[in-house]
């Protein structure tokens, strides 16, 4: 056994591979975008086939660099974006159509067809989530009724995945997911951590279809081709290994995660916590032979995506890292807010009818007061979640941990911390989703003994703490809730 261990993350916008060694320190990466593919208004899709090509160029660029062999890694872990779904035929391997992103609104009706009555919270008290697009589960069902194929799929020719279950197929040859991306479909009780049956026959998804649930953490599979002979010893869905990595690993601890979305998970312990405030209850994760550990979810669709629309769809910037420049040249927002409801909203509003607005434009706003409200939107829907998570479980934060690429962003760390009233603390290693997944192969396999030794590598880099009073808290506070109710209702 060696004390490497690699990581494949594979995220909305990018795939890539990283390489840690005992220290949890960077040895070899590579990364590479993939296409977004939007058919039609509100619809996001990737080409499974394609992240798969560019999983497989990644691991061999980051071994290449890192100047070692697939043989030297004592395992390896997958972390990735959750919901996105796939159905492939398990005879050719071969998706059935592109993958439809957790971001897809296309189930908005199907999703209020199978509420009904109760509305969005039918579902809930089995599976701690709402009846919303974002989920997997009737993402599959649009699947099979668009393309007909319901009749393949319960004769057993269909498999269903999250991109981790596609990636584990490619890799192993074998149809798992972890528990916490199957608490993420609407079809897993979350006290037995098991596919209910009820839940498939209700919302129209075969069995058959379905892949085995697995630990987060513990021995899986074992990798053919690009990785031959390397141990699966990991999958978490991207924000619960984001929690992992930012050794959340006590009850009460908290986290931030800024990447193409904002979540914040909140360990809750080993006993799940009902949300009554709008947000989620999911799997934090779960280690082989102990308790599954819970979590309180607060996901918000867009944030650093608004960053990629300005700079794809609007031309005001030519790379995501220019926005804080240009929001430097202004003293404030100009009373600008920007709402990105793109995909409606999610936690703690859960209102698919909200579309994006741009508010409080005047003659004196410019370009600079535009990306000032891009970024601010970040903070503004963090601290909402944050609002609800302390209404749920009755702590009240001493400090946040943040995580992702728009962390590096001083401004908007200051601005987050003014909002929220507390400090916020970024780590020597913000890319936490690839370390998490690491850590845990690393656990599986030995490279590391207990949670322990992994917290006390664990090292704050910088902390932002509050500046701004009360009052202007408040204030804001309440401008943004204006800009908010003007999202509403829109479709």
């Amino acid at each position: 056994m060696t004390d490497l261990v690699g990581a494949i993350d594979q995220g909305t916008s990018s795939t890539r591979f990283m390489i840690f060694d005992s220290a949890g320190s960077v040895v070899g990466m590579a990364q590479r975008e993939h296409e977004q593919i939007y058919p039609r208004p509100g619809w996001v899709e990737h080409d499974p086939t394609v992240i798969w090509d560019t999983t497989v160029a990644v691991i061999q660029e980051a071994l290449t660099r890192a100047g070692v062999t697939a043989g030297e890694l004592s395992g390896v872990g997958i972390t990735n974006q959750r919901e996105t779904t796939v159905v492939w035929d398990r005879g050719s391997g071969v998706p059935v159509a592109n993958a439809v992103v957790w971001q897809d609104t296309r189930t908005a009706e199907l999703c209020a067809e199978l509420g009904g009555e109760d509305g969005i919270d039918r579902f809930r008290q089995r599976t701690g989530l709402p009846l919303a697009t974002y989920f997997s589960g009737p993402k599959v069902r649009w699947i099979l009724d668009e393309l007909e194929i319901d009749e393949q799929a319960r004769r057993g020719d269909l498999a269903f995945g999250t991109m981790d279950s596609w990636l584990a197929w490619k890799l192993t040859g074998q149809h798992v997911t972890d528990v916490t991306n199957a608490s993420r479909t609407l079809l897993m009780d979350l006290v037995t951590t098991s596919w209910d049956s009820d839940l498939c026959l209700e919302i129209g998804v075969p069995s058959h279809m379905l892949p085995e649930i697995v630990d987060s953490i513990g021995e899986i599979a074992t990798c053919q081709g690009v990785l031959d002979g390397v141990p699966l010893a990991a999958i978490l869905g991207d924000q619960h290994a984001a929690l992992f990595g930012q050794a959340c690993f006590n009850a009460g601890e908290a986290k931030n995660t800024y990447g193409t979305g904002n979540f914040m998970l909140m360990n809750t312990g080993t006993a799940p916590v009902v949300s009554t405030a709008g947000l989620l209850t999911t799997v934090g994760y779960r280690i082989a032979g102990e308790d599954t550990v819970y979590a309180l979810e607060g996901s918000i669709a867009v944030t650093g995506s608004l960053i990629q629309w300005l700079r794809d769809n609007l031309g005001i910037i030519t790379s995501a890292a220019e926005v804080e420049q240009l929001a430097a040249t202004v003293e404030d927002n100009g009373d600008v807010y920007f709402v990105p409801a793109f995909s409606g909203l999610f936690a703690p509003h859960w209102r698919p009818d909200a579309r994006g607005v741009i508010v409080g434009l005047t003659r004196f706003a410019n370009k600079g007061h535009l990306a000032r409200a891009a970024l601010e939107a970040a903070a503004y829907q963090s601290a909402d979640v944050l609002e609800a998570m302390v209404a749920d479980s009755g702590v009240d934060l001493a400090e946040l941990r943040v995580d992702g690429g728009m962390t590096s962003n001083n401004a908007l760390m200051q601005f987050q911390a003014d909002l929220l009233g507390v400090d916020v603390v970024r780590p020597v290693v913000t890319e936490t989703t690839a370390l998490g997944a690491a850590y845990g192969a690393g656990l599986a396999t030995g490279v590391w003994s207990d949670l322990d030794e992994i917290r006390a590598m664990w090292a704050e880099d910088l902390r932002w703490s509050p500046m701004i009073v009360e009052s202007e808290r408040s204030r804001l506070h309440a401008r943004w809730r204006q800009a908010l109710d003007r999202s509403l209702g829109w479709v």
